[in-house]
């Protein structure tokens, strides 16, 4: 019996519509009235069309290539017409995408849809603050907000399907990827993630302006030795579990539609070949039920990882170990079949993974013509975009440093506007930015002129053509407009290309002769407000040292410049709090809040350091602790640091109980009081210790937080929750355990500071 092809038509506003064909599959499967629920009427219609595809076809949807710069080969439009591509990435032109699809549709046996995927990674047409600086918000309802507007706009340009959030945690500035995450800590990032998937994927996943979200990159990725990209990781099972898998739970646990394996191996086994993460952890023990899908080309990079012999070798471990789409490699396209026909994989593993991808296109309503397929060319970003985006920068840029506070400048300050990202409506973006375009950004120099109204008051000089310059013939220019000025605010850091993948760093200092420009600057004598751009912790603290005020602004976006502006002349309060700490130097690495106390602490002790070694001394311990001869133990800035406008007074910290079962929630309250004269946010952190645990446990674990408003000379209650079941751990046997014991707790504005308390959990 012949089926009959679907009515396809493109709008004029870019929309292909698929009329419904009542003998095509995509549409048989889909009836009026059931007394299923959604899960079993989704499992129900996965499981009818693939009783009726050929091996060759399931294999099909296991494929993901890449797109052809805009146009449709006749090589790639049979490979459609036979059902042997399920998935494609970056297919940016409109006319294109819909012509993919079209063929898919119309053209082949099955009709089934493509599922089109885009690196939507910190937004689409609008660009929001990096990942890392929104983080540095601690606001997860602004982060689920800014995915929701990046889905809106990937949708309409024809992607269902985006490659974030990035949930890995990286405790290695060096490593470039540090950029696309959410920083150190496994709760912040858990928060994080969980928001970021909500924003991508709404309520209902098939809504025709939400996208499927990919956590990723599973697992351990951001442990890679010495901090370069691709590198090995050796994580030991309980710390794997209790630092670096608990984003991914919580991603899962919030509905993520698909993973992504990491380029990484963990302890010798490439991820991509990893039964023991996709099997065992994700599938077996949370229940996964969407798809997983390879990192660009990882499955085939086994062989260089010496893992497999060769590309049977690839595509037969990694479907074994639970990898349902090899992205742009050939392993499933070229060898799959051959290897199913001679009995060396199951075609049970085939139809497993096979259903995995068409849940999901069904999940998101890619079969159903109330979700048309669009693909137009985006427009600038409208109102709510830019204002969304505003406050995304505004919330992220954290203040380091205010002596005699310098900040807020008043609006009558003349100023000297210096530095190569000054008016870059580029660099500000940050990495991966794939679709922002330079003419919607607002530089920092356009906004500064447009808030204080007067040319006069605004000399601008760069002092350097870009970030890596050494050319220093600019120096004079800059220095005499300092001169000439109340103020100068010198806007340094790094472009956008040294940060994100591949561009891992083995020395953070600022690149070309930005420190120079700065000492040029500073020695005018004009106060210098530093602020600084960039995709990771900087170490300069000889840079901060020459400013008065240093504003870290990570890259903020589209929005950068108004939002700079509004918080350098006090429209705004900066609130940024830090989400990884940062290093005085590269030595330092790695450095981060949650360590071990070690059996010699360096806290409350006279530490000795290498100025105070006489000459030719014998050789001793010192009797020292845990430290560094030359620059002691302690970091240049530390996690959940951030300075405001305003002072913030911590006080009357009460628990709801002082002995708690397993099973109870403690609550912890404190008073929290602007003793300022400015309104302002604060970000409320609470930090718990076990004092005595089978296993040594960190000196302190971020388990709550919360952002909260309080206006000048007023006083608010902060409450927090703490379920006694997240103090627990993985013990020796890797069984997750809450052990009775004294537990420390602090509450305050960083990881450092805060009012101290104590409970007893009880058996």
């Amino acid at each position: 019996m012949r089926t009959r092809v679907a009515r396809v038509a493109t709008t004029a506003l870019g929309f292909l519509v698929l009329a419904p064909a009542p003998a095509r599959a995509a549409d048989v499967t889909t009836p009026k009235a059931s007394a299923a629920t959604a899960r079993q009427e989704i499992e129900r219609r996965a499981d009818e069309l693939l009783g009726r595809m050929t091996l060759s076809e399931k294999i099909g949807q296991l494929v993901q290539v890449n797109a052809s710069g805009g146009t449709v080969p006749d090589a790639l439009k049979e490979r459609l017409r036979q059902g042997r591509i399920g998935s494609m990435l970056n297919e940016i032109v409109p006319a294109a995408s819909l012509e993919i699809q079209r063929i898919a549709v119309e053209e082949s046996r099955l009709g089934i849809p493509l599922l089109m995927g885009r690196d939507v990674i910190h937004g689409y047409r609008t660009i929001f603050p990096i990942p890392l600086g929104q983080a540095a918000a601690w606001d997860p309802d602004l982060v689920t907000a800014a995915a929701a507007v990046a889905a809106d706009e990937a949708s309409a340009a024809g992607f269902q399907w985006t490659f974030a959030p990035m949930m890995d945690i990286a405790r290695d500035p060096r490593w470039g990827r540090i950029a696309e995450g959410f920083g150190e800590d496994p709760y912040l990032a858990s928060v994080l993630a969980a928001a970021m998937v909500r924003g991508f994927q709404g309520d209902r996943l098939s809504a025709p302006n939400r996208i499927a979200a990919c956590a990723k990159h599973y697992a351990g990725y951001g442990a890679a030795e010495g901090g370069r990209d691709y590198d090995t990781a050796n994580i030991p099972e309980g710390l794997l579990r209790d630092v670096y898998l608990p984003p991914f739970k919580a991603a899962a646990e919030a509905g993520v539609a698909t993973f992504m394996t990491s380029f990484n191996e963990i302890n010798g086994v490439p991820s991509s070949g990893s039964e023991f993460l996709l099997r065992q952890v994700l599938r077996g023990e949370w229940g996964f039920r969407g798809f997983v899908v390879s990192d660009w080309n990882s499955m085939s990079e086994m062989i260089n990882h010496g893992f497999a012999r060769d590309l049977d070798d690839v595509a037969v471990k990694s479907l074994t170990a639970g990898v349902d789409m090899e992205m742009q490699s050939t392993a499933y396209s070229d060898h799959l079949e051959a290897l199913v026909r001679a009995g060396r994989v199951p075609e049970t593993l085939v139809d497993e993974a096979a259903r995995n991808v068409l849940r999901v296109k069904l999940e998101l309503g890619l079969f159903d013509t109330r979700r048309p397929f669009t693909a137009k060319p985006p427009g600038p970003p409208d109102a709510r975009a830019r204002g969304l985006a505003k406050a995304a920068a505004l919330r992220s840029v954290v203040l380091l440093k205010n002596e005699g506070r310098l900040l807020p400048l008043a609006r009558g300050t003349s100023v000297a506007v210096i530095g190569p990202l000054a008016d870059d409506p580029y660099e500000v973006l940050g990495t991966w930015n794939r679709d922002g375009q330079i003419e919607d950004t607002v530089t920092p120099l356009a906004a500064v002129r447009s808030l204080l109204g007067s040319a006069e008051r605004v000399r601008y000089a760069p002092g350097l053509a870009q970030t890596r310059s050494r050319d220093t013939s600019a120096f004079g220019a800059a220095a005499e407009a300092a001169r000439q000025s109340d103020a100068a605010l010198v806007f340094v850091g790094e472009e956008a290309i040294l940060s994100g993948e591949a561009h891992s760093r083995a020395h953070l200092d600022l690149p070309g002769a930005q420190k120079e420009l700065v000492d040029a600057v500073a020695a005018t004598g004009k106060p210098v407000v530093l602020v600084v751009l960039a995709g990771r912790p900087l170490t300069i603290p000889d840079v901060f040292a020459k400013a008065s005020a240093v504003l870290y602004a990570w890259h903020p976006g589209t929005m950068a410049g108004p939002a700079l502006a509004d918080l350098l002349f006090g429209v705004e309060n900066p609130s940024g709090k830090l989400p990884v700490t940062f290093p005085k130097t590269e030595g330092q690495i790695p450095v981060y809040y949650a360590h071990k106390n070690t059996g010699r602490p360096p806290t409350g002790r006279k530490l000795t350091l290498i100025d105070d070694i006489p000459p030719r001394a014998r050789q001793s311990s010192l009797g020292d602790a845990s430290r560094y001869l030359d620059i002691g133990y302690e970091p240049l800035y530390p996690f959940g640091y951030g300075l405001s406008y305003t002072d913030f007074r911590y006080a009357n910290l009460r628990l709801s109980a002082a002995r708690v079962t397993r099973a109870d929630t403690l609550r912890v309250l404190v008073d929290v009081t602007n003793t300022g004269t400015r309104d302002g946010q604060e970000v409320v952190q609470l930090y718990v210790r076990d004092l005595v645990a089978s296993l040594t446990r960190p000196v302190k674990e971020l388990k709550a937080f919360q952002r909260v408003r309080i206006p000048a000379g007023e006083t608010k209650v902060v409450e927090l929750e703490l379920p006694v079941s997240s103090l627990g751990f993985h013990d020796a046997k890797l069984r997750y355990v809450v052990e009775p014991g004294e537990f420390r707790l602090w509450v305050g504005g960083d990881s450092q500071s805060g009012l101290e308390s104590g409970f007893e959990v009880v058996p």
